[in-house]
């Protein structure tokens, strides 16, 4: 075990105490003169999944008339490995409806997120959510939180087994104490307060982790969910078919700080191999190992990734095996071919059909020529397969039956769902942000779409409206939607002013560079115009984006590690850390 800290955060003290997560949260819910819960029960009710927010756009307009914040909360629910049916489809649509603002968000993570409800239905929606046998809990907070796969409909057969691991991954990590089914669903104390911390959390115990932690599963050659941005992931080896092992990732991350050097984006670390019968147990003494040794001090260096650089990948192997009782095997060569989703319908081997459709930054709403909402209600109204949630926040309408086919496609391209768009927008992402985002600093998913559009009209021009792009950006340095490890990433520093980023590589091994600081909203486009003219006139057979901006000088590549201080766009020494081999 770790040494116990010198000094501990809030968070740490507030978890203590919490009784396993149940704080004051029941008794907040019954105060009705505000719409607010207190400051520690809105850190505790992450673990139960949600944030309070207020709508930022009319703050100043309430205080000016003396009334508290337009308070509300975003809801995460869970989906492990992303795959939803039609019924919890139809139940999220009307719940959105009900109890939200009428849009439903798929997230990066491969989670809904519903926003805008407030205080007095909370309970109500919780219920719900659990009834189409959904659920919330743990989805924020300090523990494991959604874990992702590739949805892979043309490799059934290995995603399949990429499926089951990320739910068998999920389900064992997932929180033990009474508290969500206390609060949210039953309606009666389970807690007694002489019960032993294993009894409550055998994994996490009273303390949970340091900070939360991000698990997927990816099958090559696609690498949909960045292995190499989370702290934990398993890339598939597949021989003639057959998932015979994983590949295991560790210390991936994206968020920083602006102006703290000690923070800083990185790429995961291969630790080893292990075969499909030992994955949920390397996750869990992976975890566990982070459990103990993470910062609790600083929060800013609470994430394995900064585990990993204090004491190096060599030692970090050697706790985990210590843990397995077992070494983990040599890895094996993988290789990636992108980051985005396949658009379009594919086949696969059992001759069901499976259709990918863009939508943009995950919002799921009706707007005029565009009525995805609209369309995907009708369909799941009428689909027997599935649906998957991608981690590019787009949908895959799976297992289609050949005679069904024509039904849903007449949906999609009555209601525009038919992927009429540039390369570039196609592989676009973007983080909620402004207005209810607490921790923005500029807008994101309101600003994006609009910079894209100005951006088609270049890429046409120059003869690159099909070619893939992968252009991201956030509100603020925390990274929700993987902004260093995009050819094109956009960070926000504050009102209409972003740091702009390039040279990340296509398939997601390798981090961009900071190339100008500072851009006005206005100046993004002036500043990208000329690199894409020159990419479409200079480029090498197959050369992608990020790296001809490194070939042509724009920017250099990062190269010393799997790391950089995202505002230098220097590197930085790694130390201990040696990175390792992409496959």
């Amino acid at each position: 075990m770790a040494d116990e800290p010198t000094a501990r955060s809030k968070n740490e003290i507030l978890k203590e105490n919490s009784r396993y997560l149940r704080g004051t949260i029941a008794e907040g819910l019954q105060e009705v003169v505000t719409g607010a819960l207190s400051d520690d029960d809105t850190l505790l009710t992450k673990f139960h999944g949600f944030y309070q927010q207020d709508d930022r756009d009319i703050r100043s307009e309430r205080r000016k008339k003396k009334l508290e914040k337009a308070y509300s909360f975003m809801i995460r629910v869970r989906v492990p490995g992303g795959v939803a049916t039609p019924a919890q489809w139809l139940e999220m649509d009307r719940i959105s409806d009900q109890f939200a603002n009428g849009t439903l968000k798929l997230t990066t993570r491969q989670a809904f997120q519903f926003h805008g409800v407030i205080k007095t239905n909370l309970k109500r929606v919780m219920k719900e959510i659990n009834a189409s046998l959904l659920d919330t809990l743990a989805a924020c907070g300090d523990v494991n939180r959604n874990v992702m796969c590739n949805p892979n409909p043309h490799q059934s057969r290995a995603h399949a087994e990429a499926l089951r691991l990320a739910r068998e991954i999920s389900d064992h990590l997932s929180p033990r104490t009474g508290a969500y089914h206390e609060i949210w669903i039953e309606d009666e104390k389970v807690y007694d307060g002489e019960q032993a911390a294993t009894e409550e959390e055998p994994i996490y115990g009273k303390h949970y982790l340091p900070r939360k932690f991000k698990i997927v599963v990816a099958v090559p050659p696609s690498n949909d969910v960045d292995v190499f941005a989370h702290d934990l992931a398993f890339v598939a080896i597949v021989e003639d078919g057959t998932v015979v092992g994983y590949d295991v990732t560790v210390g991936g991350g994206m968020g920083m700080t602006h102006g703290e050097e000690d923070t800083f984006p990185r790429t995961a670390d291969i630790l080893g191999f292990c075969t499909p019968e030992q994955a949920v147990d390397v996750a869990e003494k992976v975890l566990l190992v982070q459990r103990d040794f993470g910062d609790r001090a600083v929060r800013k260096h609470a994430r394995l990734k900064y585990t990993i650089e204090r004491r190096g990948i060599a030692w970090f192997r050697d706790e985990v095996e210590k843990r397995l009782g077992y070494s983990l095997g040599a890895p094996r060569p993988f290789a990636f071919d992108g980051t985005g989703d396949r658009y379009g319908w594919v086949e696969d081997h059992e001759g069901n059909f499976h259709y990918t459709a863009f939508i943009q930054n995950g919002r799921v709403r009706d707007v005029p020529g565009h009525t995805a909402k609209t369309a995907l209600r009708e369909i799941a109204r009428i689909h027997d397969g599935d649906f998957r949630l991608t981690a590019n926040q787009n949908l895959i309408i799976a297992r289609v039956r050949p005679e069904n086919r024509v039904a849903v496609e007449a949906i999609l391209k009555a209601h525009g769902l038919d992927n009429a768009h540039t390369g570039l927008r196609l592989n676009s992402m973007a983080c909620v942000a402004l207005p209810t985002c607490g921790l923005a600093l500029a807008e994101s998913e309101r600003f994006l779409p609009d910079l894209v559009s100005e951006l088609d009209a270049v890429v046409e021009r120059a003869g690159l409206r099909d070619d893939e792009i992968v252009i991201r950006m956030t509100g603020c340095p925390n990274g929700c939607a993987r902004p260093y490890l995009a050819e094109i990433g956009l960070v926000g520093r504050g009102p209409g002013v972003y740091n702009l980023y390039l040279g990340a590589a296509f398939d997601g091994s390798r981090l961009n560079k900071l190339y100008r600081r500072d851009l006005k909203a206005e100046e993004i486009a002036p500043v990208l115009t000329p690199l894409i003219r020159s990419y479409a006139k200079q480029r090498r057979k197959g050369e992608r984006f990020g790296d001809y901006v490194i070939r042509a000088g724009h920017v250099a590549a990062t190269t010393a590690g799997n790391r950089f201080h995202a505002d230098l766009g220097a590197d930085v020494d790694a130390g201990a850390t040696a990175g390792g081999a992409r496959g």
